[in-house]
């Protein structure tokens, strides 16, 4: 099976994924310029773009799995996800942006429970559900801080 362009362009968010050093990392600042877009962070647009890129992301994290083998670097969607869950609602400053996206990297990285099993699940849905799942836990964390530094 073979990815075409555009299938490599978007599934490793602007050839991230091709980075031989961190790629997720490199994916998930790809997040954070989209997330400063003007408007971008306005919840209904946020919300309807994780959407798409779950619904897209499954049927190409499943494509890039059987070309590069089990949830393969090369696929940085499923990092795009996971940061636009984790910023949320988040305040667009230059706190709490950073903030909730070290505290996405590290729970990423961690995989709490059940993200760690859900990595174990083939193809794009498990590819995407272990960052959907760490993308809420920073989400949540990241407004507790919100709500007591406000």
């Amino acid at each position: 099976m073979k990815l075409n362009y555009i299938e490599k362009l978007i599934g490793s968010v602007f050839f991230t994924g091709y980075i031989k050093f961190a790629p997720g990392t490199f994916g998930s600042l790809a997040a954070i310029l989209i997330y400063l877009l003007p408007g971008f962070e306005n919840p209904t647009i946020m919300i309807s773009a994780i959407t798409v890129c779950i619904i897209g992301g499954i049927k190409l994290g499943t494509k890039f799995e059987k070309c590069y083998g089990k949830d393969p670097s090369q696929f940085t969607l499923d990092e795009v996800i996971g940061t636009w869950i984790s910023l949320l609602l988040v305040p667009k400053t230059i706190l709490f942006v950073p903030l909730a996206f070290l505290v996405w990297r590290i729970l990423d990285i961690i995989k709490p429970f059940p993200a760690g099993f859900a990595e174990k699940i083939k193809g794009g849905t498990g590819i995407v559900l272990d960052d959907i799942i760490a993308g809420f836990y920073s989400l949540i964390i990241i407004q507790i801080i919100v709500y007591f530094v406000k």
